[in-house]
């Protein structure tokens, strides 16, 4: 995904007592790499938002909201100025959600329970803990959206994956790919599925999606968006990203 040049930052620390915040967060803002011992959400009401764990990134536009299960190490780069929201559920509410990092549909109820979460004071004692257990009983009914871009482990596959990073609008096949591997495309096709759990030509749809998010969450435009990012003309774009979602995924952003 493009890298824009913008210095680290240590993790936000918050009292015991704070269980969300919110603020605006300029392009190319980076959380390093660290953990909690509680569980953490993630949501960007404008601008987009990418996690990264060792198993890899997952991104997500404003109808997308990270979930982070305590004690995964993780690092957050946000996309486009960025309104975000932090949600903190404590550990012992976690095991009502999935227990791996994952990126959930944003419903419009959802949305304005995050909001409200971490806009408003709270009005009346337990008015957040009653919010909170909103939030989870939203995420425990809304689909996985996660747009996983797994991360290889295989020298051969990683030498592959690095260069479509470089360009993933180069329409290189597998096979062409391989000789820089030093892995024929059979092999390569094999390690893609036993590896990542995914086929070549699903991997690099995903890391185009990925880009394209982060382009156009960047104020891009759609025409612009799709030449960068592999596809010919911008329906091309909306394919490859409706294919990858279910009908009550939302919009694309942009």
């Amino acid at each position: 995904m493009p890298e824009p040049r913008q210095s680290a930052a240590p993790p936000p620390t918050f009292p015991k007592e704070v269980s969300h915040g919110a603020g605006w967060l300029a392009h190319g803002f980076h959380i390093e790499a660290h953990s909690h011992t509680d569980g953490q959400l993630v949501y960007a009401a404008s601008g987009v938002l990418a996690t990264t764990t060792e198993r890899g990134t997952w991104v997500a536009p404003a109808n997308r909201v990270t979930w982070t299960p305590p004690g995964f190490v993780h690092s957050h780069r946000f996309y486009g100025r960025t309104d975000a929201r932090l949600v903190v559920i404590p550990a012992d509410s976690c095991d009502a959600l999935v227990a791996h990092p994952s990126v959930f549909t944003v419903n419009p109820l959802l949305r304005e329970v995050l909001l409200a979460l971490t806009d408003r004071r709270e009005a009346r004692p337990g008015a957040y803990e009653r919010l909170r257990a909103v939030v989870i009983d939203e995420l425990v009914e809304a689909p996985s959206q996660s747009l996983h871009l797994p991360e290889p482990r295989d020298d051969r596959l990683r030498a592959v994956t690095d260069l479509l990073r470089d360009d993933p609008a180069q329409t290189t096949t597998l096979v062409e790919l391989g000789r820089t591997a030093a892995a024929s495309g059979r092999t390569l096709s094999r390690l893609f599925h036993a590896e990542l759990g995914m086929s070549f030509h699903r991997w690099r749809t995903i890391l185009r999606i990925h880009h394209a998010l982060v382009h156009l969450g960047n104020g891009q435009s759609v025409t612009d968006t799709a030449i960068v990012c592999g596809w010919s003309n911008p329906d091309e774009l909306h394919r490859g990203v409706h294919r990858r979602r279910r009908p009550d995924a939302g919009s694309l952003p942009g």
